[in-house]
């Protein structure tokens, strides 16, 4: 009796993964049976994380890339292509953060983050869809912020490069739905991640107040009382990426608590 064969494993490249968000991202869709190729900045970190979310479940590789820079996408896409002739799911979450009084942010904090939040997204899916990797009914998801979709004080850079990323998935998203390729935005408010402790930090600082202050005063504002986790984040990815998620594009969804109510 001839054994059926067996499905292909769907296969998706998400940016960012070494921490926070995007680790869970990685973690969550190896444990989905996905192949993942991620990239970071930190080539330590990225053998860490190619050693520890494979939990022996999936192919996960790692490369340093900087998605700041074209070339080093086009570097990173260029060797994917040599062993896959299809990305299913692309998850653009490569992103920091910074801000401070608008007469005090310098020209190098604003274009760190505009070129870091916003230019890398469109860097990756441009280098994505130029090699034809996206196969029809494929899936792009952006993570955003509920930042994209209010502004936050002393944060302006930061929340300019959000609304540019639900701007950037609301268009790509009509443009792509003729061949059924979704493009989706997930916009987590407070979500409890390495940059969310420099967040508080900065806060901290300005405000002359502690940490601690600072945290009880965001958890006050958030309905639920407290923040995401990644996980959480990664669990509205991982259906957006489903079949039950087929006709949702163009879209932005909050993981926030609350915070954030449209």
């Amino acid at each position: 009796m001839t054994a059926a064969p067996q499905a292909q494993p769907r296969i998706a490249m998400v940016t960012g993964g070494t921490s926070g968000i995007g680790l869970s991202i990685v973690k969550r869709l190896v444990s989905e049976g996905w192949h993942v190729y991620f990239c970071g900045r930190d080539e330590t970190k990225i053998r860490e994380v190619e050693r520890d979310a494979g939990f022996g479940l999936g192919h996960v590789v790692g490369d340093a890339v900087d998605v700041t820079q074209p070339e080093d996408v086009a570097r990173w896409v260029a060797h994917i292509v040599t062993e896959t002739t299809r990305v299913d799911a692309l998850i653009n979450n490569a992103g920091t953060s910074g801000g401070g009084p608008i007469d005090k942010i310098s020209d190098e904090t604003w274009n760190r983050i505009l070129t870091t939040n916003l230019d890398s997204v469109f860097y990756v899916t441009r280098a994505v869809m130029s090699q034809d990797l996206i196969p029809d009914f494929g899936r792009i998801v952006n993570i955003a912020s509920t930042a994209g979709k209010q502004g936050i004080a002393l944060a302006t850079p930061y929340s300019a490069s959000k609304h540019g990323v639900i701007g950037f998935t609301k268009s790509l998203g009509k443009e792509l739905a003729t061949r059924g390729i979704t493009v989706n935005a997930v916009c987590p408010g407070y979500v409890e991640t390495p940059m969310a402790v420099q967040v508080r930090q900065g806060h901290a600082e300005y405000w002359n107040r502690t940490e601690e202050e600072i945290l009880e005063t965001f958890n006050a504002k958030i309905p639920l009382g407290r923040y995401s986790t990644p996980e959480e984040v990664a669990g509205m990815v991982n259906y957006l990426l489903s079949d039950d998620a087929a006709s949702v594009t163009a879209q932005a969804f909050n993981v926030c608590g609350g915070l954030g109510n449209y």
